[in-house]
């Protein structure tokens, strides 16, 4: 009976009530669940065996599953047995039937096995199991719903057991397939993470690489660079993993509504696809040039990342000099050219838009001209035409899709190449230091023909001339130079002291404890050995202040100090330290040698290797390496090397006989800002002149709040304000954003027209099988289809234009409003949340907020049509539309309130990200050398995953919006359908069609709508975080409309100070008072004092960096607090204490407005010692400077900062601790320099090595933010004041 039946295909097709027939029912559709799990089984195996994630414990989910599998293999068996039952009894049994149920139970035994595999591998839920039983019970489900007929229809013939059995094992995979949707418990030693994302391991991959490439790979990949892989190519990813599903569902969409229209239309349908093929190779040719474009773009954007980067981070220099309109132009230019890429994408875009949209159309219109005009008895009727129209809607989906995951993967390539590139940079090698177990020497090494042994224990110093390779031999030890031969070995743990410190924004008892355990007792030590007690004194929330990005709220010397206890503090056996004394006092310098690194210090016993260029701490050295040229020329002790007459014992007497005693002392400047002093932020001097016991009171007030000082990025609250969207279409022109919504309606005003022509068409009255006139119709159903192209062009373009008008006018108000905040301003912000604006919100503004605005305008229109058109031809559905339409709304509202704030969330938590990022990048070679890369990396990953824990339920909520949309869109679709049955009798079969197949539409478009709204709202945030920046403080006018200033002003240099003081913020004390001196033109003025005397504040008072609180500065006659900022800034000149270089040409770092002759730059470089350096490289001028001039070494950098003062040569030459970095040598040559060319010029030098002002004409002496003393140098030690007790610390008394 069986063979027979299995030809009946009648039995399927021809009836009112279709069943397969039980052939088919017994073997494709048992064999097709065996198939996947036998086909995907083994590598799904693989997978688990590579991806352990730890092992589950038994749980009851589990053995409920387990036990359910067994019984559908014992039910399986019993099947097989009671076949081979039968046939024992002489029935005559199909061999069908006992293969398939075998085949069914080996597969549920592999299945059981599976489901406890997975347990000990760890997986929680499992996709392959799920889709195994949901395929399964489909399968089922045919052959349940045929027995349940056939036990109606035939109840004589029915098998009991085998029934009884079947009903069973379709419980039994019901319930498998419920237990496969709960998730079972978490693995125990797993790290659980919030959720899987392709972007979090991104990140994660970017970091640690970050952390091991080459310092040589390090400037090939900017910081600028780095960033953006990590905001921008890792977002890539996950807008890929969004649409990948589409590669497989759309082009199976395809083929289905296309084989459904043969079906209706006949080989009329094969016009509609050749326009559909023709589309391809377009599109084709529109992503390939997208993806040359979309290269170009990211190449300008990682260009102006790194420039802004670079500004921010030298922003003081940059208004120091008056710099600031000569870098706006800079990334400005840079801008323009990624506008002009975007705009011909923009083209581009318009030109896809408009083949995507009038693909549906122009199929349509082919399709429906080809089948009326080939045969007049082709009548196009309402069952035709509509049915059609809504397999082309269906078409329509997706064909616009297609285009979207093609831009979509061709940004994740290119952005995959980007990573690549990255990813496969040069890494350090583990192998360039050798660490021995036990060796008797603490280091050895040969480096450039190098070779060195240095005992357990031994303190080295190493001395040489600037640029002499000292630091690199600090970095050969560290393995941070690549190694061409020979071997370097260290024996135990390294501490490292860079020359320029590196400090965390982090409190400062966490940057010396750097996440090692508090230890209090030795902390203590430290503290004290480090002079840092006075320091914690000033500071307002003592060791737990925080310390803002890069250290800003400390002075350089206290910076250079917290370095030293950091490295202190963690107690290693081998101590490397490049030149820390160089950045504090003589007095401290000589504390800290003394308690620390000298031969009674707290590192006694330990391997010290000091680059110094201070002579005064060579006797007390084991071992002194002197290099030249990156040699070591001479090695000895001090008293051999003297001894031998060589270059050290010439060199030293060239300056022992000069500054006899004081050299000894004078190991460089402290960096006289004192902390507090520093621009803003959360930290203030305590008030000075308390009495003894308002001290301890003044200590308790030292409040957390004090302590805090950069403001972390907030997220605002509530629903984005309409003024946000308002600036936005003002920024776009109210002109050209009135006429896009113009357009918008017109589109979709032609669209419902031609609609609504073919439902008249399809009324017209049939005569002789004709319908007569039909060209007419068709013509004009052309002719609404191509104005309907035409607004669709125009209006992509304009959004489009408008776009780009919008973002090239909020970057430029951004970065100008940026530019002109005042110092304060870049203290409380950390970097991070700037270049985020500057990176991630302006891509947002520039690429996604105009493709959003055109998707929400055109679901707007489509909705609002598709409701018009159902209550025309159906009034009735009026009863239902308020309540679904109430439903919609709280369902929105709900859902975009939800999904904007996480939005938020997400993007304010992504700063953190950043700027941690941003911290390892400046420190990696510390934190490679104290072995730390673990700890950062985990950090970095902790918070990462605190923006992700935002990320993932956007999309959870995402889901959760779709399926309560799917229901009111079915809602509406049924009341539409049903409506329009009970009143068939009065209405016209087109309009029938027409209602439908908009009420078809509807559910597309209603999603659509409220993903873009919310999409819009989460979007424009960028808008309102780009526009913050446009209220906060802002500097003085750089320059006044009428200005009076004479020409060549100043002319004499002559400086009156009135009464002068400033204080860093509104709520502290003053940091200086009633100063009041009067500086003769040409006059030579030194400026000491302690630490945080005041010293700085004083010259950013006269550059105006911090206003006057009191008092008034005249320059020649004239009060500067009347000139505009840049009148007075680049009339003065400074050498700022830390050297900032800009990534660039050399000649650009010296003169970046270009108004000096090449002439004029080689004769400041020459004056500046750098004339043979420069003309020894391969570009001279030209030479390119990495990013903050790092292929320079520190004190080269200082000499270009010098040759940019001799440049501008302006009568106000202001010096702060100018000569820090530099060796004893280089520091002559400037001082003689300024001397000489200087010699008409007011000078003013904040010093620290007093023999560098001994002979100038006054000497002003600063205590406690006031004026102590003010006079020439010999009268001032005459009266043993001040100035004599530091003396006497120098020993030049």
């Amino acid at each position: 009976a069986l063979w027979r039946k299995k030809h009946d295909w009648n039995r399927t097709w021809q009836t009112h009530n279709p069943d397969l027939t039980p052939c088919f029912q017994n073997t494709v559709l048992v064999w097709i669940p065996c198939l996947y799990l036998w086909l995907f089984a083994p590598l799904y195996i693989l997978y688990l065996k590579r991806n352990d994630h730890g092992y589950i414990c038994m749980t009851h989910l589990n053995r409920a599953k387990t036990a359910i599998g067994f019984t559908l293999w014992l039910i399986c068996w019993a099947d097989v047995f009671y076949s081979f039952w039968e046939r024992s009894h002489g029935a005559t049994i199909a061999p069908v039937y006992l293969v398939s149920p075998t085949m069914l139970g080996v597969t549920m035994l592999l299945a059981t096995f599976l489901i406890q595999y997975e347990r000990m591998k760890g997986v929680q839920s499992s996709g392959v199991m799920l889709n195994f039983w949901l395929i399964t019970i489909v399968c089922a489900t045919v052959t349940f719903r045929s027995k349940i007929l056939h036990a109606l229809n035939e109840p004589a013939s029915v098998n009991v057991f085998k029934y009884t059995t079947f009903y069973i094992y379709y419980t039994m995979l019901l319930i498998s397939l419920i237990l496969a949707c709960l998730s079972d418990q978490p693995p125990l030693f797993s790290q659980a993470n919030p959720c899987p994302e392709s972007g979090i391991y991104n990140i994660f991959l970017h970091f640690v690489k970050a952390l091991v490439i080459t310092n040589a790979a390090r400037r090939t990949s900017t910081v600028g660079e780095i960033v953006n892989l990590m905001s921008v190519d890792a977002q890539r990813f996950m807008d890929l993993i969004t649409y990948i599903n589409m590669i497989w569902s759309a082009p199976l969409q395809v083929i289905l509504a296309l084989y459904f229209l043969w079906q209706n239309l006949g080989p009329s349908v094969l016009a509609g696809v050749a326009v559909m093929v023709l589309m391809v190779p377009l599109n084709a040719v529109i992503a390939m040039k997208t993806k040359t474009y979309q290269v170009a773009q990211m190449k300008s954007k990682d260009n102006r990342i790194k420039l802004m980067n670079e500004v921010l981070n030298g922003i003081k220099v940059l208004k120091l000099y008056a710099w600031e309109l000569a870098f706006k132009d800079k990334v400005s230019d840079i801008r323009e050219s990624e506008l002009r890429v975007l705009k011909k994408t923009a083209y581009l875009g318009a030109v896809s838009t408009f083949t995507w949209v009038c693909a549906p159309f122009l199929v349509a219109l082919s399709t429906f001209a080809v089948y009326v005009l080939v045969d007049e008895h082709n009548i196009l009727d309402a069952q035709k035409a509509f049915v059609s129209l809504a397999l082309f809607n269906i078409l329509r989906f997706p064909l616009n899709m297609l285009p979207m995951v093609i831009s979509s993967m061709v940004q994740a390539s290119v952005s995959m190449k980007r990573l690549r590139v990255f990813l496969s940079h040069e890494e350090l090698d583990e192998d360039n230091v050798e660490r021995p177990a036990i060796s008797s020497c603490d280091v050895s090494f040969s480096l450039f023909r190098i070779n060195v042994h240095i005992p357990e224990g031994a303190f080295v110093a190493v001395v040489g001339h600037v640029g002499s390779g000292k630091s690199s031999l600090l970095s050969a030890l560290l393995g941070e130079m690549q190694k061409q031969e020979g071997s370097v070995s260290i024996k135990g743990s390294v501490a490292y002291v860079p020359q320029q410190a590196w400090i965390q924004n982090a409190t400062l008892k966490d940057n010396i404890l750097f996440g090692r355990d508090g230890k209090d007792s030795w902390y203590q030590k430290v503290v004290e050995a480090c002079a840092l007690l006075p320091d914690l004194e000033i500071l307002p929330g003592g060791d737990s202040t925080e310390i803002g990005e890069k250290g800003v709220n400390l002075s350089g010397g206290q910076k250079q100090r917290v370095s030293v206890a950091r490295a202190v503090y963690c107690n290693c056996a081998v101590y490397l330290l490049d030149d820390p004394l160089s950045a504090v006092d003589a007095h401290v310098g000589k504390h800290i040698f003394e308690k620390i690194i000298g031969p009674q210090g707290l590192l006694q016993g330990r391997t010290r290797v000091l680059v110094t260029h201070g002579l005064s701490f060579l006797p007390q050295a084991d071992l002194i390496l002197v290099m030249v040229d990156g040699e070591i020329t001479e090695m000895g002790s001090y008293t051999e090397l003297l001894g031998r007459q060589g270059a050290f014992a010439e060199f030293l007497h060239t300056y022992t006989n000069t500054e006899q005693e004081e050299v000894e002392e004078s190991v460089g400047g402290e960096a006289g800002r004192f902390i507090a002093e520093l621009l803003s932020s959360g930290t203030g001097k305590t008030p000075q002149k308390t009495e003894p016991n308002d001290v301890a009171a003044a200590k308790k007030t030292k409040s957390a709040e004090a302590a805090r000082l950069t403001e972390a990025d907030k997220a605002n609250t509530g629903r984005v304000k309409l003024s946000v969207f308002w600036e936005y279409m003002k920024a776009i022109g109210l002109p050209l954003s009135i006429f896009s919504i113009f357009l918008f309606f017109c589109h979709h005003l032609s669209s419902l027209g031609s609609n609504y022509w073919l439902s008249l068409w399809t009324d017209d009255p049939v005569i002789n099988n004709t319908q007569p006139n039909r060209e007419m119709r068709l013509g004009v159903y052309g002719a609404l289809g191509i104005s309907q192209g035409i607004a669709v062009f125009c209006y992509s373009v304009a959004v489009s234009v408008g776009g780009i008008l919008a973002s090239r006018y909020l970057h430029q108000t951004m970065l100008y409003n940026i530019l002109r905040s005042p110092m304060s301003f870049f203290e409380r912000t950390p970097s991070g949340n700037l270049v985020n604006r500057f990176a991630k919100e302006t891509d947002t503004i520039d690429s996604v907020i105009p493709s959003i605005i055109k998707m929400f305008m055109g679901s707007m229109f489509n909705v609002l049509g598709s409701c018009a058109v159902i209550l025309i031809a159906t009034p009735l559905v009026a009863i239902i539309i308020p309540p679904l339409g109430l439903f919609y709304f709280f369902v929105q509202r709900f859902y975009v309130a939800s999904s904007r704030q996480l939005k938020r969330l997400e993007s304010v938590s992504r700063s953190p990200v950043y700027t941690h990022f941003n911290e390892t990048l400046l420190g990696t070679s510390v934190i490679r050398a104290f072995g730390e890369q673990q700890r950062f990396i985990t950090e970095s990953d902790g918070r990462v995953d605190h923006n992700q824990t935002a990320y993932f339920p956007s999309i959870v909520a995402n889901r959760w919006l779709a399926v309560r949309l799917e229901f009111v869109g079915n809602l509406i679709v049924t009341s539409a359908a049903l409506f329009a049955v009970m009143a068939r009798d009065s209405l016209s079969p087109g309009i029938m069609g027409l209602s439908i197949s908009y009420a078809l539409q509807v559910t597309a478009s209603l999603n659509w709508l409220v993903r873009m709204s919310s999409e819009l709202e989460t979007s424009i945030v960028a808008v309102e975080k780009v526009k913050e920046y446009g209220d906060t403080e802002k500097e003085a006018e750089w320059r006044l409309e009428h200005s009076t200033l004479p020409a060549g002003w100043p002319t004499a240099g002559h400086i009156e100070i009135h009464n002068f003081g400033l204080r860093y913020r509104e709520d502290l004390e003053l940091a200086i008072s009633d100063i009041s001196v009067n500086i003769e033109g040409a006059e030579k003025v030194g400026i000491v004092g302690r630490t945080g005397a005041g010293k700085s504040s004083l010259t950013l008072g006269l550059f105006r960096i911090i206003e006057a609180a009191q008092g008034e500065i005249h320059i020649d006659g004239v009060n500067i607090a009347e000139l505009g900022l840049h009148e007075l800034r680049s009339r003065i000149t400074i050498i700022p204490q830390d050297p900032v270089l800009f990534s660039g040409s050399l000649r650009m770092n010296l003169d970046p407005f270009d108004g000096y002759t090449d002439e004029e730059v080689w004769r400041a470089l020459e004056l500046a010692h750098l004339k043979n350096f420069v003309s020894g490289l391969p570009d001279k001028l030209n030479h390119e400077c990495s990013e903050g001039g790092e292929n320079l070494s520190l004190g080269q950098r200082q000499l270009v900062c010098l040759a940019r003062a001799l440049l501008r040569k302006t009568k106000i030459l202001v010096l702060d601790e100018a000569t820090a970095a530099v060796d004893l040598e280089t520091d002559n040559l400037i001082q003689s320099t300024i001397r000489t060319q200087f010699e008409d010029c007011t000078v003013l030098t904040i010093a620290h090595r007093l023999n560098t002002i001994m002979d100038y004409t006054r000497v002003l002496v600063l205590d406690k933010g006031q004026m102590a003393e003010f006079d020439s140098p010999s009268n001032l030690i005459a009266k043993k004041g001040i100035f004599y007790k530091m003396a006497k610390d120098s020993g030049l008394v």
